[in-house]
Parts: C-alpha cells; sequence; structure tokens
C-alpha cells in the first residue's frame, strides 16, 4: 500500500496555556517539522510542505529502518542540539545546506497517523501517542516527545527557566486535523533582553 503525505496538523500561537487537566504539554522544539513514511517504497522524509528531504536526512531515514512495522506515518520535528543539550535551529539550518549528511540529527517524535495499514488520525492523540511510544526503540536519534507532568501554567514556569523555545498544549482527545487548530496550541517563552541605556 503506497501512502501519501499528509499536510501537518498545526497549533495556533496563544499567549497564556490552556488550563484544566483536559489537555497533554509537551517541550515545542526548534527545528523543521518532519514526516517519516514507510511503505512498500521504503522510507521518505518529508518537509512540512511535502518536499521529500530523504537525502538531507539519511541518517534518520537509517535510523526509521529500525522501527518495527510494515508501513508508518510519524509525525516530528527535526532538530538539531549544542553544547547545553538544547535544540539550535541556527546549527541545524547550516547541517542541512551541507554537502555531505549531517550526523547531528535527531527526529522528536509527537504523533503517529498511520500505521500498517490503518489510518489513525481519527484517534484521540492521547491514544496515538501510546502507540508511538511503543512503536519507537527507547535509543537512537529517534526520539519519542515526552508528555509533561503538571498545569499548563507549571509546565510553561519550567520551560521558561530551562531557557527552551516553548509548549505545545494538546487537548487529549483532539484528532489529527490537517491545518491550524485551537486543539493544539503553541505558548512561546520570550527571553527578556537587558538594555544598555
Amino acid at each position: 500500500m503506497r501512502l501519501k503525505f499528509i499536510k501537518p496538523m498545526e497549533p495556533e500561537l496563544v499567549e497564556t496555556p490552556p488550563q484544566g487537566d483536559e489537555w497533554l504539554h509537551e517541550i515545542k522544539f526548534d527545528g523543521y517539522r518532519t514526516q517519516i513514511m514507510k511503505d512498500e517504497n521504503g522510507i521518505r522524509l518529508f518537509t512540512k510542505n511535502g518536499y521529500d528531504w530523504t537525502g538531507r536526512y539519511i541518517e534518520l531515514a537509517g535510523e526509521a529502518e529500525a522501527i518495527e512495522a510494515e508501513s508508518f506515518i510519524i509525525d516530528g520535528e527535526t532538530i538539531t542540539v549544542n553544547e547545553a543539550g538544547l535544540s539550535d535551529f541556527q546549527a541545524l539550518q547550516s547541517a542541512v545546506t551541507r554537502r555531505e549528511p549531517s550526523r547531528d540529527l535527531y527526529l522528536v517524535a509527537f504523533d503517529l497517523l498511520h500505521l500498517n495499514g490503518h489510518d489513525l488520525r481519527n484517534m484521540p492523540v492521547e491514544d496515538r501517542r501510546e502507540i508511538l511510544q511503543e512503536l519507537i526503540p527507547a535509543v537512537g536519534r529517534i526520539q519519542v516527545s515526552k508528555a509533561l507532568p503538571g498545569t499548563g501554567d507549571a509546565v510553561y514556569h519550567l520551560v521558561d527557566r530551562a531557557g527552551l523555545e516553548g509548549m505545545v498544549s494538546k487537548r487529549k482527545d483532539s484528532v489529527y486535523r490537517s491545518g491550524p487548530t485551537m486543539n493544539w496550541r503553541k505558548i512561546k517563552c520570550y527571553a527578556e533582553k537587558e538594555m544598555d541605556i
């Protein structure tokens, strides 16, 4: 069965994290949205606009081979990390434009849209993530994005203190629909820059 690229579901940018326990919260990584697909044509990796970047992500394609499934579509973010262990967008841009394949790439997987001939997009995100967790080995360059415990405010405080870019909150029962949605929300952390006056 040949799979087709699925336009990503995109969180809306909001000022404050949603309240209530019907949300799950994860770190927003600073990278390139990436879809990994496996079908009878092998492994392919696509950008958020559907461009085939398998050649640029050759190391990740190799890792994806190890995922034990006949076919799948995984949604995630390709990142590269700096010495502090934080995702580094500038380093990612130069890694991707280099002639030789980069060995510094990681993929943080956060959703599973298709598995072994089954379209999972009508399942709640909470359930899709559970299956994703089972699917991806705990070691390697492809990692599952962890949902962080606590309220939206507590997670935001933690993410902000850690110097991270922000967070994404998802309604636990949200199904996967391409395009912008308020069922997924991103909240950015703004670093206060000190000004010399």
